[in-house]
C-alpha cells in the first residue's frame, strides 16, 4: 500500500522507544540494522527517540570528514528479508518487517527485486558448514550498492532527496596589494539514485545551498577566504527540510 508508510509514521517515535526500552542493555545495539533506523528516523523527521538519536549520529559520522561515506547506506538494510523467495512487493511494510525483525528466529534472506542475476544464494554459518557464510560487506556489493527492493515509487522521494557537498577547499585571496582576485574551489555532490545507489558528481560554489555557512561573501569584492566543509540536506516524507553542515 502506497500510502502504509506516511500512515505508519507517527507511531515511529513510539515503536522505537519501546524496542530500545525493552531490551536488555547489551542487546539493544544489535536488534536492527543501523541503516534500516536511519531509514526509518529520517522519513519521520528524526522524531525524539534513543535509537533516533543513535542513528542521526550516525548519520552524521559518516559525513565528517575523513573518509565522506553516503551518509544513508540503504543497501545496508534487508528490506527484502524473507524466507519466501517471492517477496511481496509492498516496499512499505518491508522496511518495519526489516527493522522489528526477530534476530533470533533464524536466518533471512534477500532477494533483490531488481535483476535476478544479483540474487544472494542462501549461504548461512552452521556447525555443519561453517564456511559457507556471506560477509555484509559482499552482500552489499552482490546488490551492487542499491536497496534489495523497488522503491523507485514517491513514498520513498525522502531517500533521493538526501544531497552531500563536499568542500574538498574553497579558496579566495588578492594576489599583492594590486593584483588580480584568485579563487579556486573543489566541490563534489554526491546524490542517490533511483534505487537508492550513492554516486558522487563535480559541482560548483553556486550549486551549495542557501543554508550553507562560510562562503557568503565569495565573489564579493576578494574578501580573504579558505574553506572547507561537508553539507549534508535531505527532506523527509512530508517534505520538510534539514541538514547538517561539518566544517574541517
Amino acid at each position: 500500500m502506497r500510502h502504509l508508510l506516511k500512515k505508519l509514521l507517527p507511531s515511529v517515535a513510539v515503536a522505537l522507544t519501546v524496542t530500545s526500552s525493552s531490551l536488555p542493555m547489551p542487546a539493544r545495539a544489535q536488534t536492527y540494522p543501523i541503516d534500516c533506523a536511519i531509514l526509518l528516523c529520517l522519513s519521520g523527521g528524526w522524531p525524539d527517540s534513543v535509537p533516533c538519536a543513535r542513528a542521526r549520529a550516525e548519520f552524521i559520522r559518516r559525513i565528517t570528514p575523513w573518509p565522506v561515506e553516503p551518509p544513508l547506506q540503504i543497501w545496508r538494510c534487508p528490506m527484502g528479508a524473507s524466507y519466501e523467495t517471492s517477496p511481496s512487493s509492498n516496499s512499505a511494510d518491508r522496511i518495519f518487517e526489516a527493522f522489528f525483525q526477530n534476530k533470533s528466529a533464524g536466518p533471512q534472506q534477500s532477494f533483490p527485486a531488481q535483476d535476478a542475476a544479483t540474487r544472494i544464494e542462501a549461504a548461512w554459518r552452521t556447525p555443519e558448514a561453517p564456511i559457507n557464510f556471506v560477509l555484509a560487506d559482499r552482500a552489499a556489493q552482490l546488490v551492487q550498492d542499491r536497496a534489495d527492493i523497488d522503491i523507485s515509487g514517491p513514498e520513498f522521494n525522502f531517500v533521493r532527496s538526501i544531497r552531500v557537498f563536499n568542500v574538498q577547499y574553497a579558496r579566495q585571496y588578492q594576489a599583492g596589494s594590486e593584483g588580480d582576485c584568485e579563487r579556486s574551489a573543489n566541490v563534489v555532490l554526491g546524490t542517490y539514485g533511483t534505487q537508492g545507489e550513492f554516486a558522487w558528481q563535480r559541482t560548483s560554489i553556486t550549486a551549495l545551498p542557501t543554508a550553507h555557512i562560510g562562503l557568503e561573501r565569495w565573489g564579493q569584492n576578494c574578501p580573504g577566504i579558505y574553506h572547507r566543509s561537508v553539507f549534508v540536506d535531505w527532506r523527509d516524507y512530508e517534505g520538510n527540510y534539514g541538514f547538517e553542515q561539518v566544517n574541517y
